[in-house]
């Protein structure tokens, strides 16, 4: 059960953030479109740039946990499985402090903009912590994808990043560069 609603949150995140790409795409085409008829298209750049951390911190989870994240595997991967273990539960453990710092941080932080009404200062003018919400999920999302991966590991299973990646490789859905 909690394993079925962690592994929909993550992929929720992840379709989250496509969907966020969508609309900048949406939103720069738009724009583009609105120039050339000589309409005013000031304020777009801030909502852009909204939607932009929004779909790289919804991705984020989702992403780790299915194994497209940049890793380098040289080390773990000649390392006999005990140790290689080893340094994966390491490596988790050190993830989990860095992400569920961040989430913190952000956390707080943006707790702190919604305390002083902090506005943005562009031509759209909101609360920051409405687009700054999508960062908070985001990278708490992040932390949880690692804490689970972490639990596995533990657990004795393999990476679900590892396998994710391998069963791309057996399928051929992508090709390693030389």
């Amino acid at each position: 059960m909690i394993r079925r609603t962690l592994n929909a949150m993550f992929d929720a995140a992840g379709a989250l953030a496509a969907f966020f790409v969508f609309v900048i795409f949406a939103v720069m085409i738009g724009t583009s479109m609105f120039r050339l008829v000589g309409w005013r298209t000031g304020g777009f750049e801030d909502i852009v740039s909204w939607l932009t951390a929004a779909a790289a911190f919804f991705g984020m989870a989702h992403t780790f946990k299915h194994g497209d994240f940049v890793r380098v595997g040289l080390l773990l991967e000649n390392l006999a499985p005990p140790w290689r273990r080893a340094f994966e539960i390491a490596g988790l453990c050190v993830g989990s402090l860095f992400t569920g710092y961040l989430a913190w941080s952000v956390s707080a932080y943006v707790y702190d903009s919604f305390q002083v009404n902090d506005m943005s200062n562009g031509l759209v003018v909101i609360p920051l912590w409405i687009p700054q919400l999508s960062i908070v999920i985001g990278s708490t999302l992040f932390f949880l994808a690692m804490v689970d991966e972490l639990v596995q590991v533990v657990g004795g299973a393999r990476p679900s990043y590892v396998t994710a990646v391998e069963e791309r490789h057996a399928k051929g859905d992508f090709t390693e560069d030389v």
